[in-house]
């Protein structure tokens, strides 16, 4: 009984915490370019505290569930996934929130419905309204993403006819659905990893990074990732060709989940397929799947040079760092090579991804769902890029095959971390803004403290 109470209070609380911060949102988040206000007004500076106070109790109601894992009475899979479902209602009718993208995925969407090659084009051939709401650093940039996204995207064009909130609201449906997908996955791979199904719930679909970002923020991650689950899923069913078809149409949303065919070739092997033979199988399947769904989407074969696409000049990826700072003693010391700094640092960081992938391979091939969350994680870390949602690709499949707790702690400090990193808004942070996020999360936990305090004191009384 005492667990059901204590799942009841996670639940509320969590809602709370998202209730608040969609609140929040309406001043203070992505908003369309003739709704927003400026960042020194009222609205937007209560609305920046409000986000971040939101944030600040989704992550404690999130830890809170965590330790219940742990306790006599463990919440199952199926109340978890009502405690996801409450928590992620509030931020389906919330705007955009920390990031721009979905603005750039229905331009892109309107721009292959309109037939401009986005491959070669940026939002800004589309012009128009919808135009207008693309970040400009994004608005001469050809899209990075694959034919099953962009097709996805032409037809919710095609749906909504260019209407702005309803584009934003099908976005938001497609990624509430990849996010399904995932939830659905991860018990499945979970029971075969020899992990608990609930604790890869609770860190792989409940993880506030996934209500954050890929429902709150639309991201087409959640499409990739819940098409990598569900593929993954069938293979270990030994529908390998079924697998690679799933695994093949995530990456053709975004590149990264193409090293899931590598799991498939090895759950192959492990099933008494020889190499080649499953080598050819995956390869047939795969390349199939990529022609059939290039033709049908039309958007010809350019997605593969745009994997070259080029990355925001100041995103925070570790080799991006180092290149800037490179090429600013390069500078200081008068050398024609800064330029070169940060096109090498991003050289040494795919080497580097190359031999941390073989070696997790090499070590963890008889786990193949654990070896392609860490590789999926290390090329998030070494790329050339990085922002908060990018920690979800790796992390989905280390929440479900985990080896061991201590593995799943430090996943959720990290987690916690980046749960903070971004102003709801998109944009980078000014020392006003950042004040005002940081005094939103100290409120949360001034009040968060005093409720436990008063919980405690009636306790405290009994006692003595």
């Amino acid at each position: 009984m005492a667990s059901s109470v204590d799942l009841r209070r996670c639940q509320l609380l969590g809602l709370a915490g998202t209730a608040i911060l969609a609140l929040g949102g309406e001043t203070a988040g992505a908003l369309p370019v003739r709704e927003l206000l400026s960042p020194s007004s009222a609205g937007a500076a209560l609305g920046l505290v409000g986000v971040y106070f939101g944030v600040v109790l989704l992550i404690a109601a999130w830890a809170l569930l965590g330790s219940l894992l742990r306790g006599p009475e463990p919440p199952t899979p199926r109340s978890l996934l009502l405690v996801l479902a409450v928590w992620a209602a509030p931020l389906l009718l919330a705007p955009p929130l920390f990031s721009r993208d979905v603005y750039s995925y229905l331009a892109q969407g309107a721009m292959v419905d309109a037939q401009i090659d986005v491959y070669t084009h940026g939002p800004s051939r589309l012009g128009g309204p919808l135009a207008e709401e693309v970040a400009p650093v994004w608005q001469h940039t050809a899209a990075p993403y694959g034919p099953v996204f962009l097709a996805a995207a032409s037809a919710l064009s095609g749906l909504t006819r260019g209407e702005l909130p309803a584009g934003l609201m099908g976005m938001r449906l497609l990624a509430l659905l990849g996010v399904a997908l995932m939830a659905a996955a991860l018990p499945r791979l979970a029971r075969h990893s020899g992990a608990d199904p609930a604790a890869a719930l609770w860190l792989g679909a409940l993880n506030p990074l996934v209500l954050l970002h890929l429902v709150a923020g639309a991201h087409n991650d959640a499409m990739m990732l819940g098409l990598l689950g569900v593929g993954l899923v069938a293979a270990l069913g030994r529908r390998p060709v079924l697998g690679a078809v799933l695994v093949t149409l995530a990456a053709l949303v975004k590149a990264p989940a193409a090293l899931g065919l590598a799991a498939i070739v090895v759950l192959q092997m492990r099933a008494g397929r020889g190499a080649v033979r499953a080598v050819l199988t995956t390869a047939a399947a795969s390349a199939a799947t990529t022609a059939a769904a290039t033709a049908v989407a039309g958007t010809g074969y350019g997605w593969i040079a745009a994997l070259n696409t080029p990355v925001s000049p100041h995103n925070w990826a570790l080799t991006s760092l180092l290149g800037r700072a490179t090429g600013a003693l390069l500078e200081r010391l008068g050398s024609d090579l800064a330029p070169l700094a940060v096109p090498v640092w991003h050289t040494i960081g795919l080497v580097i991804t190359a031999v941390v992938l073989f070696v997790i391979w090499v070590r963890l091939r008889p786990r193949p769902v654990y070896a392609l969350g860490l590789s999926l994680a290390a090329v998030a870390a070494f790329g050339p890029a990085i922002r908060p949602w990018y920690a979800l690709w790796g992390l989905f499949l280390i929440a479900a095959a985990a080896p061991d707790t201590s593995v799943r702690h430090r996943v959720a400090a990290v987690t916690c971390v980046l749960a903070l990193g971004v102003l709801p808004s998109g944009g980078p942070a000014d020392l006003g803004q950042l004040m005002l996020a940081v005094s939103g999360g100290v409120l949360a936990v001034v009040v968060l403290w005093q409720a436990h305090q008063a919980a405690q004191a009636p306790v405290l009384g009994r006692t003595a």
